[in-house]
């Protein structure tokens, strides 16, 4: 046993320098490349995987806007439309103001000439009675005339 352990003794011994020499390359490899390939890999994370960011949140930012100008595209079109509306209103109003007073003056035309009418009916069915008496007497006068003259007297 004491063998065993003299011998492990001397493999141990024999192996410090080897530890040594792989703690060594470690501490270089670390400081040579896994330090310099972490900073690239960030680097490299940050282009690529930054920029989807970057892009992601600019086209967060795009439909925003997008959402906004439709939004505001809506807006003005109601705007337009109300205005459009008012403007229709005010044509029907200034419409049905025209045919009302078109209305009333003809109303009052009507009026007049139902005047004129009734007048011009009065005067002539007073004319017709002066003319009706002046034929009734031309006709007695005319039937009568010859009554008055005697009839065996002319022939």
């Amino acid at each position: 046993m004491d063998e065993i352990l003299g011998q492990l003794g001397g493999l141990l011994l024999g192996s410090v320098p080897t530890i040594i020499f792989i703690v060594l390359l470690f501490g270089v490899y670390t400081t040579v490349v896994h330090k310099p390939l972490i900073k690239v890999l960030a680097e490299r994370y940050s282009r690529t995987e930054g920029a989807i960011e970057k892009a992601r949140a600019d086209i967060a930012q795009a439909e925003a806007r997008t959402a906004e100008y439709e939004q505001r595209l809506r807006e003005a079109r109601m705007t337009v439309f109300k205005s459009q509306e008012a403007h229709r209103q005010l044509a029907l109003q200034a419409r049905a103001a025209a045919v009302a007073l078109a209305r009333t003056r003809a109303q009052a035309q009507v009026e007049q000439a139902r005047a004129a009418i009734a007048q011009d009916k009065v005067a002539a069915q007073a004319g017709l009675e002066a003319e009706s008496g002046k034929l009734a007497t031309a006709i007695i006068r005319t039937v009568l005339e010859p009554a008055t003259q005697s009839p065996a007297g002319g022939d």
